[in-house]
């Protein structure tokens, strides 16, 4: 079987970053098969990469290798990193893209990326992902260990864990992004479908030790100026431009605007408040 590299990054398409990334890969592991998850990350926004990893990277094969760089540190103090937990191998710089998903996977093993070796012969400052993240992820394509690409560290840095705030009367979240869609993804999750009728929400992070228990119909979601009554299994529970709250593939509650953009409708920045009223 093929080896896989899954890139992530914020780099954009109309440069030439991630093409030159590919180039150095497939030079090193001309074996190795490319899947993109997105280049579309906002620039510089290492929470919007570490949600995009942990709600995606279970649906990989196992071996596969993702080579994530989304780095406004590059050149100063952080380090680069790869990390071997559970089937997966992961390639980053080390400041909190990974964290979200090492804590669900559990039991990392992390090296700091320091074995020149396994490095570009000439190294930038500015472009760590084509001369230290490109060639890491290419050699553990072609088998290298992650012990042989640098020391042993033993944790990664932490990126703050998304707001949700739950008491007797009210859940409160917060906008994390918005996606190509104008689809405004909310910080509240684990929600899913119980019944036709009822969503249950299990804390994806901080205690999962409780499960609040809402009736769709009569939730009311406040965001902005607009209260939204009702949780929608689907789009097409509404009429063309009217704004609804729904759950997302992944579990997050959502706000859209069917067949519009709800961002651009409610001038999102990210980071306003999301509530829901209980009882």
């Amino acid at each position: 079987m093929r080896p896989t590299i899954a890139l992530l990054t914020d780099f954009g398409t109309q440069d030439a970053y991630v093409g030159v990334m590919k180039a150095v890969m497939t030079t090193l592991a001309p074996d190795a098969q490319f899947i993109d998850i997105t280049h579309a990350i906002r620039p510089q926004n290492v929470r919007q990469a570490a949600l995009m990893l942990l709600n995606n990277y279970a649906y990989f094969p196992s071996e596969t290798i993702f080579l994530c760089v989304v780095d406004p540190g590059v050149g100063g103090a952080r380090k680069p990193i790869a990390v071997q937990a559970g089937d997966y191998r992961f390639v980053a710089p080390d400041n909190g893209l990974l964290s979200y998903v090492l804590n669900e996977i559990g039991n990392p093993h992390i090296v700091e990326l320091n074995a020149r070796e396994y490095r570009l012969p000439q190294t930038s400052y500015t472009f760590h992902g084509r001369d230290i993240f490109a060639p890491a992820a290419a050699h553990l394509a072609n088998g290298i260990t992650i012990e042989a690409l640098g020391s042993r560290l033993e944790r990664v840095a932490q990126q703050m864990a998304p707001t949700l705030r739950i008491n007797s009367h009210q859940i409160n979240g917060n906008v994390l992004y918005a996606d190509h869609f104008g689809n405004i993804i909310t910080s509240i999750s684990q929600v899913n479908w119980a019944t036709p009728d009822e969503v249950h929400l299990i804390p994806r992070f901080g205690k999962r030790d409780q499960t609040y228990i809402l009736p769709a119909a009569e939730t009311l979601v406040s965001l902005k100026d607009q209260t939204l009554k009702g949780i929608r299994h689907s789009y097409s529970e509404s009429r063309k431009d009217e704004l609804i709250a729904l759950i997302d593939s992944n579990g997050y509650l959502e706000i859209a605007c069917n067949q519009g953009n709800a961002a651009h409708r409610l001038a999102i920045n990210g980071g306003e408040t999301v509530t829901i009223k209980i009882g």
